[in-house]
């Protein structure tokens, strides 16, 4: 079975050196690598052709100004093997990543529309320092948390029959965030195909390494939501919390006429629920490390929390609003299509 592996790059020639030598100790040798850079300015192309006759089959396309989704699309376009494997610039691939990936394929019996069309890999985080431990537990889940039937997978470790891509229109290129999102959603809504479970497929993820960074990525995945008109109750039931129930409890504690402790308790076990899930990842990833690290982790938790929502109430009107703007567009009513 041949399989290509692809990748869309851009301005990652700090992180590309790791994905790169993860490819070179794959278990499972790709037949082809196919990367799509999108118009990078700071030697990420250079570091790629160093890798020319090390890595098999590595093809780098150059196509300045496209997106994510353009990029992949491309990269796609071009690999020649049946079995796609998508993955990203800024992660470390276990070496048996390729080789779990595509294994639902070479086992399945399937002829057809009944045999597996996509594997879901999945993705740890790679921190390193309470900062960056706290951030891979508030943005990433745990394995125990994932249900295979519902679980939507990141590209970063994704498999796919190239026909399926097709027959879904591949990667929505309309999309700058959230494209994942879409592609996976096109190939169970569209298709009703589910996706395979590889669970230790693992693609090492390096979390943001700063508050502002990750409020920029955050702005940039709900204004994403918005133009896709993805996950309407949950940015809903965000702005209720923080425009509707945290002022109600702040105003009973502060000027409440009787029972104050009543909008102190409210706001204190809303935010201990708020963190109980970062908080219980926190001590898996934590495992076996220094308690004051483990500590600084669990205070940094309430401020990534707050960061991310104050970011995603920010950014998913913007993607409202481009969705008013280009509701004539036909892609943009992409599940009435």
């Amino acid at each position: 079975m041949r399989v290509s592996v692809v990748a869309t790059v851009y301005n990652e020639a700090e992180s590309i050196r790791s994905l790169m030598d993860s490819l070179l100790k794959q278990t499972r040798q790709p037949d082809e690598v196919v990367i799509c850079d999108g118009g990078s300015s700071d030697g990420t192309v250079a570091t790629l052709r160093e890798y020319s006759g090390r890595v098999a089959g590595l093809r780098i396309l150059i196509a300045a100004g496209a997106n994510i989704s353009q990029g992949r699309n491309q990269a796609i376009a071009e690999a020649s093997g049946p079995i796609v494997a998508t993955t990203d610039a800024g992660v470390r691939l276990d070496p048996r990543w390729l080789e779990r990936l595509i294994a639902p394929f070479e086992q399945d019996a399937g002829p057809g529309e009944s045999g597996v069309r996509a594997v879901a890999g999945f993705f740890l985080p790679d921190v390193s320092g309470p900062f960056q431990l706290a951030m891979g537990a508030t943005v990433l889940p745990h394995i125990t948390e994932i249900v295979p039937a519902s679980f939507l997978p990141s590209s970063r470790s994704l498999a796919f029959n190239k026909e399926l891509w097709k027959r879904v229109g591949g990667y929505p290129e309309w999309l700058d965030y959230s494209e994942d999102l879409v592609f996976d959603l096109c190939i169970k809504e569209k298709e009703r195909a589910a996706f395979a479970w590889a669970p230790e497929a693992i693609a090492y993820f390096r979390p943001r390494t700063s508050l502002r960074s990750f409020w920029q990525q955050y702005f940039r995945y709900a204004r994403g939501d918005g133009k896709a008109d993805l996950w309407r109750r949950r940015h809903a039931i965000r702005y209720a919390t923080y425009l509707l129930l945290i002022p109600a409890l702040l105003g009973h504690a502060l000027w409440g006429q009787e029972a104050r402790w009543l909008g102190w308790l409210g706001l204190f076990a809303g935010g201990i629920v708020n963190c109980a899930r970062p908080w219980r990842r926190l001590c898996h990833l934590a495992k076996g490390g220094h308690i004051v690290d483990l500590v600084q982790s669990a205070m940094l938790v309430p401020v990534i929390r707050l960061v991310g929502d104050t970011a995603k109430m920010v950014g998913y009107p913007c993607g409202l609003l481009w969705r008013r703007r280009n509701r004539h567009r036909a892609e943009v009513r992409w599940r009435d299509n």
